[in-house]
């Protein structure tokens, strides 16, 4: 017999992979190191491993890393609902939960950090501390889609996953060659390895990840004037009360500074804004070491004051 193929997800490193049940589904994590827990949570087009370098710096930091694979992503549950983002920040607050932790660090990029800014509103007790990046508050986005033309331009891609069926089809034609072209175009100067993108693209092309990477999109925009993205947008006016570490590459050409900034109104704890100069939408993959340095001397530091 042949050895089985290679898990597109399940990837070889110094950290180790289980699954956990949490919110009714299934969600599969890589951790390494012992410590107080650091939950990592990735955004879009990537999945767990987007995480690999912050795993080996935070463990070798003295923190137990936690990179989760979001609802419909990577080695996680592909369930036929529950995409909206009250649901999948409840799947973070449960997994950390399912991981025997009083509570979290909590570091979220993109999608991720949306979902991290409202796990903190909804679920205060869990999240010791916040690290969002490349993804304002979840009400400064919202209103930024709507009054800033540049922001709505910026984030176009969002507006046509709109579409029904188009999108998935063409995250996955030839061998999910636009992944690798959305994560180069997003990037700032520093571009990643080849190897590195078409880790994700490989990803994407595993049945059903396409369509589930982008419901949480749709939900975003059809939501906007309906009674329930109405009642999340007034849910999200509940401040978030713990040491808040806001992270932004300076070339962004998705979430751009100017939305991004000022998220700190919704935040009534220290809130220090770090602008990385020359990055684009991935810093903590565009310079990883910056990025590491940066969020373990915040995560260390006993008083992240203003």
């Amino acid at each position: 017999m042949s050895d089985p193929a290679p898990s597109p997800v399940r990837l070889e490193g110094p950290w180790t992979h289980r699954d956990v049940a949490a919110n009714g589904a299934r969600f599969h994590i890589a951790e390494l190191g012992d410590g107080p827990l650091v939950m990592l949570v990735h955004g879009f087009p990537e999945f767990w491993w987007a995480w690999r370098h912050q795993l080996v710096a935070l463990a070798d930091a003295g923190f137990r890393a936690v990179a989760m694979d979001l609802r419909g992503v990577g080695g996680s549950d592909r369930t036929p609902r529950g995409y909206d983002p009250a649901n999948l920040a409840l799947d973070i607050t449960g997994v950390i939960r399912s991981l025997g932790e009083p509570d979290a660090a909590l570091v979220g990029h993109d999608l991720g950090g949306y979902l991290a800014w409202t796990a903190a509103a909804m679920r205060p007790k869990l999240v010791r501390r916040l690290a969002v990046v490349s993804m304002p508050h979840p009400r400064r986005w919202r209103s930024a889609m709507l009054r800033d033309r540049r922001q709505s331009a910026a984030a176009s891609c969002i507006w046509g996953f709109q579409r029904p069926w188009v999108p998935e089809r063409q995250l996955t034609a030839d061998d999910g060659a636009l992944v690798g072209r959305l994560i180069r175009d997003w990037s700032g100067p520093r571009l990643p390895e080849d190897e590195a993108v078409e880790t994700y693209q490989r990803a994407m092309c595993i049945p059903s990840t396409a369509h589930c990477s982008i419901e949480p999109y749709r939900w975003l925009v059809r939501s906007l004037a309906r009674p329930d993205g109405i009642q999340f947008n007034r849910r999200m006016k509940r401040p978030v009360r713990v040491p808040t570490l806001h992270l932004h590459g300076s070339l962004d050409p998705v979430a751009r500074t100017r939305s991004a900034a000022g998220s700190g109104e919704y935040v009534e704890a220290p809130y220090r804004w770090r602008l990385f100069d020359g990055l684009g939408h991935f810093p903590h993959e565009e310079d990883p070491a910056a990025f590491s340095t940066e969020l373990i001397n915040w995560l260390k530091d006993p008083e992240p004051d203003r």
